[in-house]
């Protein structure tokens, strides 16, 4: 269980506050052992200054020196120094600008303040919160300057011993949301080994885990000492607090997840899905090229490019009809189309190059249902038959109003066909050690993979149909065996 501990001048900087027993001077700090290695360490600097070789500057050094987390972080401190630093990063921000003064003025100067990353008044919420992801730091004081646009003309760590009492009262608000830990009451239970965030987007209309899968989830993490908290975007800032990030949102490359990914594995926490595997798993032009160069079993595939039309008679001559055409980062099986001529490819690739230069082109194999093999650090955890829409080639069916899937199946792994799991994986293991959902069609006795999913469902009353709460204790219990190992520096 990590211990968040918050670093002052003076203790008397505290006073205006709820008393805590996690405030500490930087004195005490300074002088505090290393302690349990195993103990993850998150420190809130709020040190009366952040100038360079000042006491907030070492604070934070230090921390860093201990394999602490902390906030603001060296480089934060350092980037908010100099202008010409912090305004590499301010680049991409015009949009969020424009659309948080949509109502005001165009012209004249205005001072923000974000605690935490969260802004009292609405409008400036956004702004807030992208900052705070390129600048995690407490408080953070933001100039604003508009004359034909608005632009941030200056960006200002400061410290709460400058605020007035409306604004202490801000921040403390802020700082019990950003990590409740620190103010959390009630009943005393078993202190955790570990913190897990999962992250989820309760928006999200095919989400990889419904309610009841991650209710298993928290359960069966609290039961192996792991706890678990569901978290979302806006909870970007608060990655350094866990020691374990699980994603179960639909990743993709162009999307937060990524970035949450790439953010949790550059803090030292235990990942899945790892940017690796995201990055690998997301494209199909990736896929079909990794498949051939490891003679991963597969469905004839070939690439094709936006403009070259000879790419076109070619697949026509070699692959003739049908033909399946895909976008190399759909799911769910959007972006994927079935053509029977060569008007409907024209019409179809025609379309979908609009959203991509390459698109995959691959032998139609029909069968009636496709396997799902969850491989979890290259070991099979659960088998699935997933049976294609009633009148329909795939899975999924989108319509404009709702989307339908078909039937499934789930069995032991022991019942699968062993070309089958020989092919699932194979072809998870040049991508990494993760948790992956492989599609693979059976065809007289031969397995085809389709694709490999960095994100694969788990469903209560689907994918743990056969294994029940054991398949959640075997996800759960791998995350713990890698905590174990991070924190031992084996891994």
């Amino acid at each position: 269980m990590a211990n968040t501990l918050l670093v002052v001048d003076e203790l008397a900087d505290w006073s205006p506050y709820y008393p805590s027993d996690q405030v500490m001077t930087f004195e005490t700090y300074l002088a505090t052992e290393q302690g349990d290695a195993d103990q993850r360490v998150r420190v809130i600097n709020l040190c009366g200054s952040y100038a360079y070789l000042s006491d907030g500057y070492y604070c934070s050094l230090l921390a860093e020196a201990r394999n602490h987390h902390v906030i603001p972080s060296v480089k934060v401190i350092n980037d908010l120094g100099k202008n010409a630093l912090y305004r590499l990063q301010l680049d991409d921000l015009s949009q969020a600008l424009a659309r948080a003064f949509k109502h005001r003025n165009q012209n004249g100067e205005f001072t923000l303040y974000s605690y935490f990353g969260t802004s009292p008044e609405p409008e400036f919420q956004e702004l807030t919160r992208l900052l705070f992801e390129r600048f995690p730091c407490p408080i953070l004081q933001i100039t604003l300057r508009g004359q034909q646009q608005w632009e941030i003309s200056d960006l200002t760590a400061i410290s709460p011993r400058h605020l007035d009492d409306t604004m202490q009262t801000l921040f403390a608000e802020a700082l019990d949301k950003f990590s409740k830990k620190v103010w959390r009451k009630g009943r005393p239970r078993k202190a955790a080994r570990y913190d897990l965030a999962i992250l989820i987007n309760p928006e999200e209309k095919l989400p990889p885990s419904n309610r009841s899968a991650l209710k298993k989830f928290i359960r069966t993490g609290r039961q192996l000492g792991i706890d678990v908290e569901l978290i979302t975007q806006k909870h970007y800032g608060r990655l350094p607090e866990f020691d374990g990030l699980f994603i179960r949102e639909t990743t993709a490359i162009d999307h937060p997840t990524y970035r949450f990914a790439k953010k949790a594995e550059a803090e030292g926490l235990v990942v899945i899905d790892d940017p690796t595997s995201i990055l690998r798993c997301a494209n199909k032009v990736y896929l079909a090229d990794m498949f051939r160069t490891h003679k991963v079993p597969s469905p004839k595939t070939w690439i094709l490019h936006r403009g070259n039309a000879a790419h076109l008679d070619k697949l026509e001559a070699t692959a003739g009809f049908p033909v399946v055409i895909k976008i190399p980062d759909g799911s769910f099986s959007r972006g994927i189309v079935k053509v029977n001529n060569r008007r409907e490819l024209e019409q179809k690739v025609a379309e979908l190059f609009e959203q991509s230069a390459l698109l995959l082109a691959q032998e139609f194999l029909y069968t009636d249902f496709d396997w799902r093999i969850g491989v979890f650090n290259h070991k099979a955890l659960y088998a699935c038959r997933y049976f294609m829409v009633k009148n329909h080639w795939q899975i999924y069916r989108h319509g404009a109003n709702r989307t339908d899937s078909g039937n499934f199946a789930t069995m032991p792994t022991f019942e699968v066909p062993k070309a089958v799991l020989d092919a699932a994986l194979r072809a998870t293991q040049p991508i990494g050690n993760g948790l992956y959902g492989v599609d693979v069609k059976e065809i007289d006795g031969k397995g085809y993979v389709i694709e490999v999913n960095d994100n694969p469902n788990i469903d209560s009353g689907i994918e743990d149909k056969y294994l029940g709460d054991e398949l959640y204790r075997l996800i759960m219990s791998e995350f713990l065996r890698r905590m174990d190992n991070r924190s031992k520096g084996l891994e």
